[in-house]
C-alpha cells in the first residue's frame, strides 16, 4: 500500500535562534517529526531560515568590512550556509529520535536551488529588510553596488526581493530518496533563490518565502498534506482585535474572499494562506494544515489548527 507523503514546513518556533536554542528546538521538534513517521507518513520537511540567514549575512558582511581584500558574499550563498547548518542539527536531531523509538530510516538534507522569474515584479518591489545595521555612508556605497537599501528606525539596512518560486532543481534527487523511504530535508529558507542562464544557474540577490516553496515542493512530490507549524493555534479573523475569531477549517473559495478582505497580514499568515490555496488548487484530496508546533508535540494535530481544503 501506498504510504501518504506529506511536507511539513517548519516555523522560527521550530528551530530558535542562536546555536545553543537551535540544538534544544530541533530536539524539540523531531519528536513532533517522528510522530508523523510512526504513523506509517513519508515525511519531507523545509523550514524557516530567518535569524539564522541574517546572522551568516551580518558575520560575513562585518567580515568583508574590516577585512576589504576579501569579497563580500552573496545572499544565495548565505542561504546555501543556512541549509547546510540547520539541517545537520535537524537531521542529527530527527536520526536520534528515530533510533531511540527503535527505528532505522536514513534523514538527508538537500542543499536545494529554487528557480524565480527574472521578470518577477518583486525584484522592482523589494520588501525582505536584512544584514546589519549601516552608517548613510556605507549605505551610498552599497547603493553604488546596486543593492537596494532602506532607512529603518536604527538606521539603514539593506533590503532584497522575495519572488515567488517557480521550480524545484534538485527535485528529482528529492524524489529518488523518498522513493528510498527516506526522510527529506530540503527547500530550507525557501531554497537557494537561482536564475536560469542557459546551461547556468546564477545566485539572486532575493529571499522567498519559505511557505510558498513548501507548497511548491509539495505539489512536485505530490503530496496528500501541507502541514504548517507556526507559532499560532490556528487561523484567525481579526487578528489581534477584540473580535477574534478562531478558524477550525476553511475553504478555498473563503481563503481568498478572506484575502481580498485584507484579513491575513503580509509576511506572516498570507504567504501561508496563498501557500495553501495554490498547493490545493481544484484538488479534493490536497489538505493543509496550519497548526502551533506544541499541537503537533502532544500528538493533537487532528484536533487542533486549521484545515483548509477544497
Amino acid at each position: 500500500m501506498r504510504k501518504k507523503k506529506i511536507v511539513i514546513a517548519l516555523g522560527h518556533d521550530a528551530l530558535g535562534t542562536t546555536l545553543p536554542e537551535q540544538k534544544r528546538a530541533t530536539k524539540r521538534t523531531a519528536k513532533a517529526v517522528v510522530d508523523f513517521i510512526k504513523d506509517d507518513y513519508q515525511v519531507v520537511i523545509s523550514h524557516s531560515n530567518g535569524p539564522q540567514v541574517g546572522m551568516i549575512h551580518t558575520a560575513m558582511s562585518e567580515f568583508c568590512r574590516i577585512y576589504p581584500e576579501y569579497t563580500s558574499t552573496p545572499m544565495s550563498v548565505c542561504s546555501a550556509m543556512s541549509q547546510g547548518y540547520i539541517g545537520y542539527d535537524l537531521q542529527n536531531a530527527i536520526r536520534t529520535e528515530l533510533l531511540n523509538r527503535g527505528i532505522y530510516k536514513p534523514v538527508s538534507t538537500i542543499l536545494t536551488q529554487v528557480m524565480v522569474d527574472p521578470y518577477d515584479e518583486a525584484f522592482y518591489h523589494p520588501v525582505k529588510i536584512i544584514g546589519r545595521v549601516m552608517t548613510e555612508e556605507e549605505a551610498e556605497a552599497e547603493e553604488k553596488k546596486g543593492n537596494h537599501v532602506v532607512k529603518t528606525q536604527e538606521g539603514y539596512r539593506r533590503i532584497v526581493a522575495a519572488p515567488k518560486p517557480v521550480d524545484i532543481v534538485e527535485i528529482d534527487a528529492i524524489r529518488a530518496l523518498l522513493e528510498a523511504d527516506q526522510v527529506v530535508i530540503a527547500c530550507g529558507g525557501g531554497g537557494i533563490p537561482v536564475l536560469a542562464q542557459e546551461n547556468k544557474l546564477k545566485g539572486a540577490s532575493a529571499v522567498i518565502e519559505k511557505d510558498l516553496a513548501a507548497g511548491k515542493l509539495a505539489d512536485f512530490i505530490d503530496a496528500e498534506r501541507l502541514v504548517i507549524l507556526t507559532g499560532v493555534e490556528k487561523v484567525y479573523l481579526n487578528y489581534g482585535k477584540e473580535n477574534t475569531i478562531p478558524l477550525d477549517e476553511l475553504t478555498v473559495f473563503q481563503a481568498k474572499k478572506y484575502i481580498e478582505e485584507g484579513q491575513f497580514e503580509e509576511g506572516t499568515m498570507l504567504p501561508k494562506i496563498e501557500a495553501a490555496i495554490e498547493f490545493i488548487g481544484n484538488s479534493a484530496v490536497r489538505s493543509v494544515l496550519i497548526a502551533r508546533l506544541g499541537a503537533a508535540e502532544e500528538n493533537h494535530m487532528e484536533h487542533m489548527g486549521t484545515i483548509i481544503h477544497k
